[in-house]
């Protein structure tokens, strides 16, 4: 995984200017003011917003009462201020004892967009992923009457109230300061998985559900990077190799469509169901593939229309019956 590719390092001369254009463009101001801003440094590679994810954190810096600014980074701080008392946490919460300093999160909403790049795999284009970052005051690191047992609980403290107010400052979640966009990744996803297939003998669920994308109707009915955005996360394994898993998500304004059929349900009722939840979606077999990346489609439903196929009433194509049946083989989802 670790080997440089030529679109690794494309990707890399092309990260730069995405860099410059989130260092000049204002969160406030939106994704489609950042992609504009994008397509001015890479007139060449037409980038759209594909999804918005929110409602995460990460720890921040830490802060006195007053909005001074100690430290850029909690866990650094916390974790050096333990190693200077000999990592006695005691210690260090007798000698901040009534300090007022603050810790900060760091707010955030992943905005993925995606490009088209050369070549005709369903998997050929290039996924940015952006973050529109808001530091918040959090909770005050010394609190009166909190007891943290490890250093874990005193840098990512829950809330306390009417105590993290007052005397302490802004309430918890009270910007610090404007909004801001920071780069995160820009991936080449066909590559990715190309790489990926090397990290163990059997294909990830990733590269069935994209196999399974070019089988079916949706395959040639419309683009993959249309629909679906690629959550990534890294972790090393037992040889400190880096290993990615590679997950899926729904390019969806909201929740998916309810799915119209309850398990049981076959022939002309379930058809209509699945049709249905195709059209609200936007492609054929969407409902298969939110079954496999979701919880808006039960998996009884591809035995319950392989069942109908078999007693003569088939309303799938037979390139649609032929990924059915596979699933049913060896199922899968995420």
């Amino acid at each position: 995984m670790n080997a440089p590719t030529a679109w690794g390092e494309r990707c890399r001369q092309l990260a730069e200017p995405v860099v410059e254009a989130c260092s000049v463009t204002p969160a406030a101001a939106g994704p489609a003011a950042l992609a504009h801003e994008i397509r001015k440094h890479l007139p060449d590679w037409p980038f759209r917003e594909v999804l918005c994810r929110g409602g995460w954190y990460r720890l921040g810096g830490v802060l006195e009462a007053d909005g001074v600014r100690v430290s850029d980074n909690l866990e650094q701080w916390a974790v050096a201020e333990l190693e200077a008392r000999d990592g006695e946490l005691g210690a260090l919460l007798d000698d901040y004892g009534g300090s007022t300093l603050r810790a900060t999160h760091l707010r955030g909403r992943t905005h993925y967009f995606a490009a088209a790049a050369p070549g005709r795999a369903s998997t050929d284009f290039v996924q940015l992923e952006v973050e529109a970052l808001q530091e918040t005051w959090a909770s005050p690191l010394f609190r009166d009457g909190a007891a943290p047992g490890t250093l874990d609980e005193l840098i990512d403290a829950p809330c306390g109230g009417e105590a993290c107010a007052g005397e302490h400052g802004p309430r918890c979640g009270t910007p610090v300061e404007a909004a801001h966009y920071r780069f995160r990744r820009l991936t080449h996803v066909g590559d990715l998985l190309a790489r990926m297939r090397t990290q163990a003998l059997e294909p990830q669920p990733i590269h069935r559900f994209v196999a399974d994308w070019d089988a079916s109707s949706a395959g040639p009915a419309t683009a993959f990077c249309n629909h679906w955005a690629i959550a990534l996360r890294e972790h090393l394994d037992r040889f400190r190799q880096t290993l990615v898993c590679a997950t899926p998500i729904p390019a969806l304004t909201g929740e998916a469509p309810r799915f119209g059929a309850r398990e049981g349900a076959s022939g002309l009722s379930l058809h209509a169901a699945l049709l249905a939840f195709d059209r609200a979606v936007g492609y054929p077999m969407a409902w298969y593939f939110g079954m496999l990346a979701g919880k808006a489609v039960g998996h009884w439903v591809p035995a319950a229309v392989a069942s109908d196929a078999a007693a003569g009433f088939s309303y799938l194509p037979e390139r649609d019956l032929a990924v059915l049946r596979q699933w049913l083989h060896r199922p899968y989802a995420f």
